[in-house]
């Protein structure tokens, strides 16, 4: 039963559901029968739930960079987690940074492959026609920084990049534009731009003027994000996913607010050179005052650009976000919101799945 609070009344207008990605259940086709039948009609996109060898986010792109000729990975012995090698990779000298050619990432095969899915649930009549099927296309940054030695990175990124503009192009011209909607993914990104540990020390991207490149790191990581998100269709709708990491259901840092949170979303306004359909912001269990979403009042998003809070905890449920939501109402007032979770779900525990679709439900009907 879900833990409600009646006490709490003093919330925004609520929009819908946005889920971030990943869902915790085996098959695209469970994913998205299952999302459309318990979020009905208060979700407008689905995604697949990052199912098969994507499960664990940009893990598996390890792979990919271990066959591109030209690249080596460092050291002998496998650095295994959930499966995945995560040794990084360095110029070998075999073939010039300039020449790097990677082949398919795997994002546009898997995209294709769950569209017929949809597709097929849709003529079945459990997807509501107008729905929209949602790709999950990280920030190139995060998979190179992941599988990059720092050294090597900034050479290796062209290469990388070019390769995921290729997946988004072929996922553009496999699904109809009137039934797609690509998000974007920066995670790593905020590691850089909040100089957190990602398990070496604090976290420093190349072209951070802090660390000897030429750029602010804030301006360096929305303009990489802006140059993959900006080749997205007028068409297609585009949305953001920022993020604090989710590994083990934790954060890499604690934001102390909303702060660069509302500085990127800003920033990628003015530089992404297209409509943003929306934006996706977290919302941590235990920042549920004003002081968090303070920085919300300088949020500079058109009004027809959705917001969507991910202030969903499994943790204290209807009670958590009523609060979350109530502190949020003082800041943003008469702006009409979403709700969502921090981040995908694929990873928690699978029973817990269905108590969380029902949870977005729960807040958006006043259970």
């Amino acid at each position: 039963m879900l833990d409600t609070d009646p006490s709490v009344t003093s919330t925004p207008t609520l929009r819908g559901a946005h889920l971030v990605g990943s869902v915790n259940l085996p098959t695209a086709r469970d994913t998205l029968r299952t999302v459309a039948t318990r979020l009905g009609g208060h979700a407008r996109r689905l995604p697949d739930g990052e199912v098969g060898e994507r499960f664990h986010w940009i893990l598996f792109q390890g792979a990919r960079f271990s066959a591109v000729e030209g690249l080596t990975r460092v050291g002998d012995d496998p650095v295994v987690v959930a499966g995945f090698d995560l040794r990084p990779h360095v110029l070998d000298g075999s073939v010039p940074a300039d020449a790097l050619r990677f082949g398919p990432l795997g994002y546009a095969e898997a995209a294709a492959a769950s569209y017929a899915d949809f597709v097929a649930l849709r003529e079945e009549g459990a997807i509501a026609p107008g729905t929209r099927f949602q790709v999950g296309l990280p920030s190139p940054l995060a998979a190179v920084t992941s599988f990059v030695a720092a050294r090597d990175r900034a050479a290796v990124y062209p290469a990388y990049e070019a390769a995921m503009v290729r997946e988004l192009e072929q996922i553009v011209a496999t699904i109809p534009a009137a039934d797609l909607a690509i998000q974007v993914e920066l995670a790593t990104d905020f590691a850089f731009i909040e100089g957190a540990s990602l398990g070496g020390g604090v976290a420093r991207a190349w072209f951070d003027r802090g660390a000897g490149g030429d750029e602010d790191v804030l301006a360096g990581c929305v303009r990489r994000a802006a140059h993959l998100a900006g080749r997205v269709p007028a068409d297609v709708e585009l949305g953001f996913h920022l993020c604090y990491g989710d590994v083990a259901e934790k954060h890499f840092t604690e934001p102390t607010d909303a702060g660069n949170l509302v500085a990127v979303a800003n920033a990628l306004v003015t530089a992404v050179g297209r409509p943003i359909t929306w934006v996706h912001l977290p919302v941590p269990i235990d920042l549920d005052d004003t002081a968090y979403v303070a920085p919300l009042a300088d949020l500079a998003l058109d009004g027809a650009t959705e917001l969507y809070l991910g202030l969903l905890h499994h943790e204290d449920g209807v009670t958590g976000a009523h609060r979350r939501l109530a502190a949020a109402a003082q800041v943003l007032g008469d702006r009409t919101v979403g709700v969502a979770t921090e981040c995908g779900f694929g990873r928690g525990p699978s029973e817990r799945t269905a108590a969380l679709l029902d949870l977005h439900v729960a807040v958006l009907e006043g259970s």
